[in-house]
């Protein structure tokens, strides 16, 4: 089974070597994310000991039930689902330095609240809804500057850059668009200059995309299945707002 990890790791490195080249981009720009939802903190740590570093949970309930199992590896965690205000406090408690998925001002207010209350600080992506998809969370593109000049106000939450997902699609040029969008908000952003904000990352593409995004600038791609194989469900279940 470690073996298995380690060369299916050794050929998602490869596709981003390859992508940068073809892309005139260094690979060193482009980082690679662990999606680890539904994966036991066993074959997680497999893929710590084996040089990765940078991970990600959908679920707060998941982050708790493997900190003890990881947590004397070094790595980095990140949060890349869907928040509720209600779990803020406990996803604190998991050594998490960055959350992804920030996409409406009332979560970002409350998590301000209580990271002054802890007077903690944590690096946030702003969640953009690039394919305009009612079943994706996210903040509407329309409206990502506005947010992302509120949020700037917050002082506890050091804004990073965006994250989104694309469309769950086989047609590149769909997806593309989705990915093209955010670099294009990016590039807005920055030319407004708001301080308290950095535009350093572009979290996009995943197992199926990656590819595409790196293309279009991603700095962060986030790959689960192509590494650790087929969840139960599709990934079109763990990214639904309606489940």
């Amino acid at each position: 089974m470690n073996e298995e990890i380690l060369q299916k790791i050794a050929l998602i490195q490869e596709r981003i070597n390859n992508a940068c080249k073809e892309s005139n981009r260094n690979p060193n720009e482009v980082k690679l994310l662990l999606a680890t939802k539904t994966i036991p903190a066993e074959r997680i740590k497999m893929a710590l000991q084996a040089g990765q570093t940078l991970i990600a949970e959908n679920k707060v309930q998941e982050i708790k039930e493997k900190y003890e199992a990881l947590k004397e590896i070094p790595h980095t965690n990140h949060f890349i689902g869907h928040l509720q205000t209600n779990k803020i406090k406990d996803l604190l408690k998991y050594n998490v330095s960055c959350i992804q998925s920030l996409d409406r001002l009332d979560l970002a207010e409350k998590l301000h609240q209580r990271l002054q209350f802890e007077n903690k600080t944590i690096e946030v992506l702003i969640q953009v809804n690039t394919s305009f998809e009612e079943s994706k969370f996210g903040v509407n593109p329309d409206n990502a500057i506005e947010l992302v000049k509120h949020v700037a106000h917050l002082e506890t939450l050091k804004i990073k850059g965006l994250m989104t997902i694309g469309l769950f699609s086989s047609e590149t040029e769909k997806v593309r668009k989705c990915f093209r969008l955010l670099k294009d908000i990016q590039q807005q952003i920055i030319a407004l200059n708001i301080p308290n904000v950095k535009m350093q990352e572009l979290s996009m593409g995943m197992s199926g995309d990656m590819e595409t995004a790196i293309a279009e600038g991603a700095t962060i791609v986030r790959v689960g299945t192509a590494i650790f194989g087929q969840r139960i469900y599709p990934d079109s279940y763990y990214w639904n707002e309606n489940i």
